[in-house]
């Protein structure tokens, strides 16, 4: 089993007043476009598009991550969603990713966690998979996009291994998802690697209005074009 994780806890100041989390994007809210990606029911967007539309789940169940005042709005987005969702609360909010992560794999049932953030919309879930594939035997498979930076939000993570490698960093008062890292056993999936499975366009992060506009122009324009053959 693979649980996924879906990362919300983040106070979203550069989006304005509201939640992105469950903003609106062409009519669905951020989150659920996410997590319909990787249940196999969203709309044929590429990268990944047959995988996203009509495709067998990735995951088994879903642990989100949210501050508990999130939690309303986000169960109502996710409503009849096709997958089991448990929830992994932020308890102690403000502390970052490497605490979102580790309250995920410390809700997951599964012993591996596919963990994305719910602003990346354009998630390939062919690609989540195949890093599933990637950490088999492993604490940990990490993409690392022009050789630079770790997707630490877009990877799949040993559940016990991880947890317990967030718990020593945050008490060690280091917040940086690599600090964590550092403890795994894990395997970086490089440059080439990635572009040969997918596009870059699967790490794309909505952070702003001006980014959501973009993002709801790349979905009309796939939607438009019937592009639906997963790459562009």
């Amino acid at each position: 089993m693979t649980t996924g994780a879906v990362l919300a806890g983040g106070r979203s100041t550069r989006f304005g007043d509201r939640d992105k989390a469950v903003a609106e994007l062409a009519g669905v809210p951020m989150i659920r476009r996410v997590a319909d990606r990787l249940a196999g029911t969203d709309d044929p967007v590429p990268p990944g598009a047959a995988r996203a539309a009509g495709g067998d789940p990735v995951v088994d169940e879903l642990a989100v991550n949210c501050r508990p005042d999130q939690r309303e709005a986000i169960a109502a987005a996710l409503q009849g969603i096709p997958l089991p969702v448990t929830w992994a609360l932020d308890d102690e909010p403000g502390l970052g990713p490497t605490a979102g992560i580790r309250n995920a794999c410390r809700a997951a049932r599964s012993e591996y966690v596919a963990v994305v953030a719910c602003d990346t919309p354009f998630v390939d879930p062919a690609f989540l998979a195949s890093l599933r594939g990637d950490a088999a035997g492993r604490d940990a498979a990490v993409p690392r996009l022009d050789d630079r930076w770790l997707q630490t939000t877009q990877a799949v993570y040993r559940a016990d291994a991880t947890a317990d490698a967030c718990d020593r960093a945050l008490a060690r008062g280091d917040r940086k998802v690599v600090a964590a890292l550092d403890e795994l056993d894990r395997v970086v999936v490089g440059d080439e690697t990635i572009r040969s499975r997918t596009t870059e366009r699967t790490f794309t992060n909505v952070n702003t209005r001006a980014e959501l506009a973009e993002a709801e122009a790349a979905i009309a324009e796939a939607l438009g074009t019937g592009d639906d053959d997963g790459r562009e």
